[in-house]
């Protein structure tokens, strides 16, 4: 259970986080060829083949969204499955200029994650932002009612002035995808809450999309472990022992999953990777969006 309201601005639930490191930006692998670990199977466009031929972090915004759609058409047999996986496990970092000037870096946490929105299939990457310049509250009020999809954040996230510090050459990439979330709230009397789906172009992870099953004494609220399945780029490196500083990037950061005991908070990320916490909704934290190409 979350620990009740503490000093105004910010309240911290500590549970502990099991698990290795997330693989740093350099560690090994191999990012070459097919998913056979050879050239090329099949027929690849031009673009998909420009990409294979370079270092991954050197793929430019088309040749990411390029990659992305070969391997949601091709899955395993896309000649890109495997550098994009390579990248993915390494922690490969991508960046793009913001519209004020700031550098975004970001990262591959999914492949065949999420699914899009209109049904038509799996979108073939997931990005999670990994720098902490922007900052934001959740909601201008200490509120999480209506969980996100009724957030101020979400808005700001999917029209407002979060996406529109975006370039446009991204957002003209970006897919709609589905997302699942408790949209009622916290607390006790919402702990059977139903979780439901919301259409988004940019979004705030959750706690299940962290972790692959919820915590022992969580079975009380029905909804936790509900709101997606664990991101590849997590599995089997985040669980519920020890802090993992590589995926809070020294920073405090919101995740979309609302606090359980309390109808105040949203739920963070802590700034040395333990997960959950949790802030006031209105407290100013960081946003970490990620995004499916």
């Amino acid at each position: 259970m979350f620990a009740g309201p503490g000093v105004a601005g910010a309240i911290r639930n500590q549970f502990n986080l099991v698990g290795n490191t997330v693989n740093s930006e350099t560690s090994a692998g191999t990012e070459g060829g097919g998913a056979s670990g050879g050239g090329f199977t099949g027929t690849a466009s031009t673009t998909v083949q420009a990409a294979i031929a370079k270092d991954a972090k050197d793929w430019t915004l088309g040749e990411q969204k390029a990659v992305a759609e070969d391997i949601a058409a091709k899955g395993e047999a896309s000649p890109a499955y495997a550098k994009a996986k390579a990248a993915m496990d390494a922690g490969r970092k991508f960046s793009m200029k913001l519209t004020d000037g700031q550098t975004l870096e970001y990262k591959i946490i999914g492949i065949n994650h999420d699914d899009l929105a209109d049904g038509s299939g799996k979108a073939g990457l997931t990005f999670l932002t990994t720098s902490t310049g922007i900052k934001s509250c959740v909601n201008s009020g200490a509120t999480n009612i209506g969980g996100w999809e009724k957030s101020e954040i979400r808005q700001k996230m999917n029209s407002g002035e979060i996406w529109n510090r975006l370039p446009s050459d991204f957002q003209s990439k970006v897919k709609i995808v589905k997302k699942l979330s408790n949209n009622v709230g916290g607390g006790p009397a919402n702990k059977d809450a139903a979780v439901t789906a919301t259409s988004d172009k940019l979004f705030l992870l959750s706690i299940s999309e962290f972790f692959d099953k919820p915590r022992y004494d969580w079975g009380e609220y029905s909804w936790i472990g509900c709101e997606g399945t664990q991101y590849e780029a997590f599995k089997g490196k985040v669980t519920y022992s020890s802090a993992n500083p590589s995926i809070a990037n020294g920073k405090w950061w919101w995740i979309r999953s609302v606090n359980l005991s309390y109808t105040m908070h949203f739920s963070t990320v802590h700034g040395q990777g333990d997960l959950p916490y949790s802030s006031y909704a209105d407290s100013s934290e960081c946003v970490c969006p990620a995004w499916c190409f």
